[in-house]
C-alpha cells in the first residue's frame, strides 16, 4: 500500500488517543520508583565538545580507546560524550569520583534543571495526564529537588516525618541533592578531530551520573509502608541500572527482589512493570535480567537495551546481528528470546519510528487496548519532544502524522512475517504471542529527548484501557 494512503489510515487510527487521555483519569493509583533525582541539562555542540577535548588534551586514538564505560576521571567523561555524539546513541555512565563530579560542575554547569530518574520522570508525566494518585519514591528530597516535580496535588511523596504531601511542597532540608548531567546533542552536528570530520546521525544524549544514594539503592521506608495500603492499578519500577557489582550491587538487587515479592503478595491485581535502562555493569545487567524481570508482568526497552539483555541471556550472536542490522525484524526476534529466557508476559520496545509490544495470549490488557495505549504514548511523547512539556495544550498541538521511517520499517516487518494486515491494523502474531506494532509520530527538531522512553512505556501501559 502506498505511504500516503497508509499515513491517512494511521491518522484515523490515532484519533482514539484523545479518548484514551480522558480514560486515563479513571486510573486510581500508580506508584513509581525507585529513582528520582535532578537532571542538569546541557546542550553540547561539536564546537563545545572540541573545546572539552582540547582542555583534556586528548588525541583521536585516546577518544576511541574506551577501556571502561564508567567515569573515573575527566577523560572518561569526554570519551563517553564523544562515543554518544559520534554514533548518535544514548548511554549512561556512572561517575564514581566526586572530584570528577566537581570538575564537570565547574567546566560545563548546566542550561537548566528538571526532574530526573525514571521514577521521577514517569511520576511527573502520569500526574500531569490525570492519574488520580501518583506516589513517587524519593530517597532524597531537598527543596531544589522537590521544586522539579510538577506542581500537581495528585503527585505525592513523604516528608521527613513520614507524612504524605504533594511532592513539590516537601523540603527534607538535610537531604543531599542528587544531580545527573544530561549532555544533549542535535542530529547532523559535526566535529573535526585531527582532520577527520564526524557527523552525528541522530539527536541523542549522554548521561553522567553521580548519585551515591541511588548507587546504594536506599529506600524510603515511609513510601514502602504506605503504598502497600493503597489499591494500586500499576507499579512502575526502575533505577537498578545505577548499581555497581563492586559496591554490593547484586546483593542490593537480591534484597529489593524480596521486597517486591512481598509487595506483589499484598497486591495480586496490580500490574508490575520494570523500565529497563542502559546498564554498563554486566554483572548488574545479568542480575536485572535473571532476578528482577521474572518478578514483573511487563518490561520496557529500547534498541540498545534489547541488545544488552540478549548478551547476558547467552544470545550474543543475535545481539550482534541486531547491532549490525537494527531492524524491527531482528529486534522482534530479540524480544522473543527475552520472553523465552525470563518468562515475562509483556515486552514493549520503543525504537526509532516504531513501537512493538509482544505479549502472552490472555494478558490482562488486550492487544486492541495495548494498541490504543501505544498510540496515546506516541502523541504524548511527541508533545514532550516538541515543546519540552507534557500538558493538554502541548498534546493538542501534535499532528497525528506518523513517520515515513516507522511506516517503512513496519511494512518490512509485515512482509517478513507474511502478515500484510499488520501494517494497516497494527495487530498480528509472532510465534505463540500477540504482536502489536505502531508507527510513531517523530518530531524533526526535538526540544528534549530526556525521559522519552520512560514517558512512552508508562503512558503505553497505563492508558491502555
Amino acid at each position: 500500500m502506498d505511504t500516503p494512503i497508509l499515513k491517512k489510515k494511521w491518522e484515523k487510527n490515532y484519533e482514539i488517543a484523545d479518548e484514551q487521555l480522558k480514560k486515563i483519569k479513571k486510573v486510581k493509583g500508580v506508584a513509581t520508583g525507585f529513582n528520582a533525582n535532578i537532571d542538569a541539562i546541557y546542550k553540547i555542540t561539536g564546537e563545545k565538545l572540541s573545546e572539552l577535548i582540547k582542555k583534556t588534551k586528548m588525541s583521536l586514538k585516546e577518544l576511541e580507546n574506551i577501556e571502561r564505560c564508567r567515569i573515573l576521571d575527566e577523560k572518561d567523561f569526554v570519551k563517553g560524550i564523544f562515543k554518544s555524539f559520534r554514533y548518535g546513541i544514548a548511554e549512561e555512565w556512572i561517575c564514581e569520583n566526586k572530584k570528577v563530579y566537581d570538575w564537570i560542575k565547574k567546566q560545563i554547569g548546566y542550561d537548566y534543571l528538571q526532574i530526573g530518574g525514571q521514577g521521577g520522570i514517569m511520576a511527573n508525566v502520569l500526574s500531569t495526564v490525570g492519574v488520580k494518585k501518583v506516589f513517587v519514591h524519593a530517597n532524597s528530597l531537598p527543596a531544589i529537588q522537590a521544586e522539579q516535580f510538577a506542581k500537581n496535588d495528585n503527585l505525592l511523596s513523604f516528608d521527613e516525618k513520614g507524612e504524605m504531601k504533594p511532592a513539590y511542597q516537601i523540603n527534607r532540608s538535610k537531604d543531599l541533592p542528587l544531580m545527573h548531567w544530561i549532555i544533549e546533542f542535535k542530529r547532523s552536528d559535526t566535529i573535526e578531530i585531527e582532520g577527520k570530520i564526524f557527523k552525528t546521525p541522530k539527536a541523542n544524549r549522554f548521561i553522567a551520573t553521580y548519585d551515591p544514594l541511588n548507587l546504594k539503592l536506599v529506600l524510603d521506608e515511609n513510601y514502602m509502608a504506605k503504598i502497600k495500603e493503597e489499591k494500586l492499578d500499576f507499579v512502575v519500577l526502575s533505577g537498578f541500572h545505577a548499581l555497581l557489582s563492586n559496591n554490593d550491587g547484586e546483593a542490593l538487587i537480591d534484597k529489593v527482589a524480596e521486597r517486591i515479592k512481598e509487595w506483589k503478595k499484598s497486591a495480586p491485581k496490580t500490574i508490575f512493570h520494570l523500565e529497563v535502562a542502559s546498564t554498563q555493569d554486566v554483572i548488574i545487567r545479568r542480575a536485572i535480567a535473571l532476578k528482577l524481570i521474572p518478578l514483573v508482568s511487563s518490561i520496557g526497552v529500547n534498541e540498545r537495551e534489547t541488545m544488552d539483555l540478549l548478551e547476558v541471556l547467552d544470545q550474543k550472536a543475535l545481539a550482534k546481528r541486531c547491532r549490525e542490522q537494527t531492524t524491527a525484524e531482528n529486534l522482534l526476534k530479540g524480544l522473543s528470546k527475552i520472553k523465552e529466557k525470563t518468562g515475562v508476559e509483556r515486552v514493549q520496545l520503543h525504537m526509532f519510528g516504531l513501537y512493538l509490544t509482544l505479549q502472552d495470549k490472555g494478558f490482562k490488557i488486550s492487544p486492541e487496548d495495548n494498541l490504543k495505549g501505544m498510540m496515546t504514548a506516541s502523541v504524548v511523547g511527541a508533545s514532550k519532544a516538541k515543546t519540552g512539556e507534557v500538558d493538554s495544550k502541548s498534546i493538542k498541538s501534535v499532528k497525528h502524522e506518523v513517520s515515513d521511517v516507522g511506516l517503512i520499517e513496519l511494512d518490512s516487518l509485515a512482509t517478513a512475517l507474511g502478515q500484510p494486515n499488520l501494517v494497516i491494523s497494527g495487530l498480528g502474531r509472532y510465534k505463540l504471542w500477540d504482536l502489536i506494532a505502531v508507527p510513531t509520530i517523530l518530531i524533526e527538531k526535538p526540544i528534549t529527548l530526556v525521559g522519552m522512553g520512560d514517558t512512552i512505556s508508562s503512558i503505553s501501559l497505563i492508558s491502555a484501557r
